[in-house]
């Protein structure tokens, strides 16, 4: 391995560690020594990157320090372009305008010889011809759903369930699934005292409150996930 892409890999896994980690771990992630190790931190903070920690305490990372795109590898702009692609073609118009702006501002700083693998992706989102659903035009603000989520507020809906029966909640969201035809809000339901997912298109009524609920959106996430059988990432 380059000693650059070694760097940017040591960056990499701090940046995505929210506690210190342990020179030893960081050695064997990198399949380098520790002396190694410690000689690379010393180069990322003459740097800039302002790692805090010593040996036999671990190191992290503080925020703010910004990563360069430029080392992105081929498979990582292809994974890019492909989701890129799909939220254009799946999202509400605030999240597709920004798929795309974020699409121009990567290739604003790759390199020369990585831009055809931008330009030219191979990978494809899939789409089905004739499958738009007359209830994605009329389903509930999702960027107003979006907002709650990042502010972690409760908010109150009008809920139309597959009978035509309307409920009125007091809801937690933390998450939103979006699929081939349909959005999917999951939350923590006062009502009902349980997780429960919502579909955007019945979602008749809504409303942001000031009051943020008593959990963090992501220990409800992990609790949800546990629940589910479905992985952390």
């Amino acid at each position: 391995m380059y000693r650059t892409q070694r760097l940017f890999d040591l960056l990499q896994i701090l940046r995505a560690r929210r506690f210190p980690v342990a020179g030893a771990q960081l050695a064997t992630e990198l399949g380098v020594s520790l002396r190694t190790l410690y000689r690379d931190i010393n180069t990322l903070r003459e740097q800039g990157a302002q790692i805090d920690g010593d040996p036999g305490l671990g190191f992290i990372l503080r925020p703010g320090f910004l990563l360069p795109p430029l080392m992105f590898s081929e498979e990582e702009i292809e994974a890019l372009v492909l989701g890129s692609r799909w939220v254009m073609d799946r999202g509400d118009v605030p999240l597709s305008a920004a798929a795309r702006n974020a699409l121009s501002k990567i290739a604003a700083v790759l390199p020369n010889h990585l831009r055809p693998t931008l330009d030219f992706s191979a990978l494809l989102a899939g789409y089905a011809k004739g499958a738009e659903n007359a209830h994605i035009a009329r389903e509930a603000d999702l960027s107003q759903l979006r907002k709650a989520i990042r502010a972690e507020r409760k908010i109150r809906i009008a809920y139309q369930d597959s009978g035509g029966a309307t409920s009125t909640r007091t809801i937690w969201p933390f998450a939103l699934g979006y699929f081939e035809h349909v959005r999917l809000l999951v939350a923590w339901c006062e009502l009902r005292q349980a997780f429960r997912n919502f579909r955007t298109d019945r979602i008749t009524v809504l409303a942001i409150t000031e009051e943020r609920y008593p959990r963090r959106r992501q220990a409800l996430l992990k609790e949800w996930r546990e629940l589910e059988g479905i992985p952390l990432q």
